[in-house]
């Protein structure tokens, strides 16, 4: 068995004609974590929506595998049935329908299985505890009238209960004071094991202060340009993008 999980060659992607990504490769073996940095408007968001093939981002070449899997041009929703889960910059409010009723039906949908609602209740209320979240928002419509924390809560906890083999967090860090940076740093680390893997896309390095990764790759004008272990996080906090801005 192989521990590679994902596997990006070569891509090429478009965003409204523009082209975005320009020729990516990454590898992510299971049991790491790696995240992926740079300035606004480098591409990094293109890279996880590519990755879930989102319909608004063309690839114009190249591959991605999963799991020893060709995945380059299922739909979304066959991606996400496999095992790649992928938290918002800006989550989406759904008004009427509660947290617990989505995750109930996100996860019979990946599981194929029915839930059994009380156990996973319980389940719920211990992983908020966990994240310090109010167990009480578990009745409450999802995302609606939740602090910008709280959303980020919330998709650290679906990440938690749909228990992906892939977990991708773009974002998830930005506008979050210390205490919670902590707290989806918490997450990350129970979620994580030698069997599943996490992608962070992130422009700072806050989110990094309580994480241990293995690679980080920064991303500049759609186009990976440096990988190396968190001392390169260090070196970017310290000295920004500039240097790979020329470089590139």
């Amino acid at each position: 068995m192989s521990d590679k999980l994902l596997e990006i060659n070569n891509l090429y992607v478009n965003a409204e004609e523009k082209e975005i990504l320009k020729g990516i490769n990454l590898k992510i073996n299971k049991g790491e974590i790696h995240v992926i940095m740079g300035p606004n408007g480098s591409g990094k968001t293109t890279t996880a929506n590519a990755i879930l093939n989102n319909p608004m981002y063309i690839k114009k070449g190249g591959s991605i595998l999963f799991d020893d899997e060709d995945i380059t041009n299922l739909k979304t929703d066959e991606i996400a049935r496999k095992g790649i889960f992928m938290s918002f910059q800006l989550p989406e409010e759904i008004p009427g329908v509660s947290v617990t009723n989505f995750l109930k039906y996100a996860k019979n949908k990946i599981t194929g299985k029915p839930v059994k609602i009380f156990e996973f209740k319980d389940e719920l209320k211990k992983y908020m505890e966990d994240l310090n979240m109010n167990p009480e928002n578990m009745e409450r419509s999802l995302n609606v009238g939740f602090s910008g924390g709280e959303k980020k809560k919330n998709e650290i906890l679906q990440m938690l209960v749909l228990n992906p083999k892939l977990a991708i967090l773009d974002e998830t860090d930005s506008g979050l004071d210390v205490d919670a940076i902590r707290t989806v740093s918490k997450g990350i680390e129970m979620f994580k094991n030698n069997e599943n893997a996490v992608l962070i896309i992130t422009h700072n390095t806050k989110i990094l202060h309580s994480l241990k990764v293995d690679c980080v790759h920064v991303l500049v004008n759609g186009k990976i340009v440096k990988t190396g272990g968190q001392e390169l996080a260090s070196e970017i906090e310290n000295e920004g993008y500039e240097k790979y801005k020329v470089e590139e």
